[in-house]
């Protein structure tokens, strides 16, 4: 048996259909499993030990239509299931199983407050397109792998924080997501610990204007490390404390705790830290619940309402104590 497994993007979605591929690997052991994303997504499954072929989508579409139409599969499993993947799976004309991407129930949360969501966690909408092929979830939550190469090792790291650290993450795709940069010097002043910045080479000033306030405290690793040495980090974190972007959920797939810090996007899009019912939910929601969150899906590049009121009025305090009670102290 033959199955093509479709997610272009993003990091996040990608880490959270990562129960997909293991749970289909492990009970059917004679299927051959592909799998097809965006080529700038590469990083996040290439040492995935559950894929026995990688297709990468580069604005290529007629000639991926043809290398993917020779592998004759015999199931297409759409996890995206967007107009891009429709085509695909239209030209290939084999069995299909598509995600139901909720979009109505989404399009009242976020349009009108109206929260009609059923509460089924998006890792396990992935895991019911295999259910007709005899797959079942075995809770045993996400997966994230990194090569012996790409690991981080003490002496990449300051000798403040060889003794342990927690991460932020301060990244996010969209303004929305991402808490402004002086309420995280505000959080970073309050937190009595040995802190590492995640983030990619884009949060490498904001990470030097909150690193400035205690050097010796704060490290700033932002653009200093690859995608999966930034994961590596996170896996030797005490504690993470993340917006709504990949690394919270790459964190998840560590079994790491979490503090998740929720701004235009929100829990009730059934996205939250997950873990799989064989492990202990190890995460805490930092989310206000106003009357105008969610006010999107993804995040967007400014606060419909001009206030950013989801993020300003983060209790600052709240989330230092949470970091210290997760800690043990």
């Amino acid at each position: 048996m033959k199955i093509l497994i479709i997610r272009f993007s993003s990091i996040g979605d990608i880490v959270l259909a990562s129960p997909v591929f293991r749970c289909v690997k492990q009970q059917l052991p004679e299927a051959e499993l592909h799998f097809l994303t965006k080529l700038s997504f590469k990083e996040v499954t290439v040492n995935n030990i559950y894929i026995d072929q990688f297709h990468y989508y580069d604005d290529n579409m007629e000639a991926l239509i043809k290398i993917l139409t020779l592998e004759n599969f015999d199931h297409v499993i759409d996890l995206h299931n967007n107009i891009r993947s429709t085509t695909i799976r239209k030209k290939l004309k084999r069995p299909v199983q598509i995600i139901d991407k909720l979009s109505w129930q989404k399009f009242l949360l976020t349009k009108l407050n109206i929260n009609v969501m059923p509460g089924i966690h998006i890792t396990q909408r992935s895991l019911n397109t295999v259910k007709k092929l005899g797959v079942t979830d075995d809770g045993r939550g996400l997966d994230y792998f990194i090569s012996t190469d790409q690991k981080v090792f003490a002496n990449d790291l300051p000798t403040t924080h060889h003794a342990g650290f927690i991460s932020i993450v301060i990244g996010g795709n969209h303004y929305t997501k991402k808490m402004p940069v002086h309420k995280l010097q505000e959080l970073c002043r309050k937190i009595n610990h040995p802190i590492i910045l995640v983030g990619g080479e884009t949060e490498k000033l904001v990470g030097e204007q909150i690193a400035a306030i205690d050097e010796m405290k704060i490290y700033n690793s932002c653009g200093k490390f690859s995608l999966n040495e930034s994961a590596d980090i996170i896996r030797q974190s005490k504690l993470v404390v993340s917006h709504d972007t990949g690394f919270q959920y790459i964190a998840c797939a560590f079994q790491r705790p979490v503090i998740a810090l929720w701004g235009g996007t929100s829990p009730k899009l059934d996205v939250e830290p997950y873990y799989g019912s064989a492990n202990p939910a190890k995460h805490q929601n930092i989310f206000l619940d106003l009357r105008c969150q969610p006010c999107s899906r993804y995040g967007s590049d400014k606060c419909p309402l001009e206030h950013f009121n989801c993020m300003e009025k983060q209790n600052t305090d709240l989330i230092a104590s949470k970091v210290q009670q997760m800690l043990g102290r």
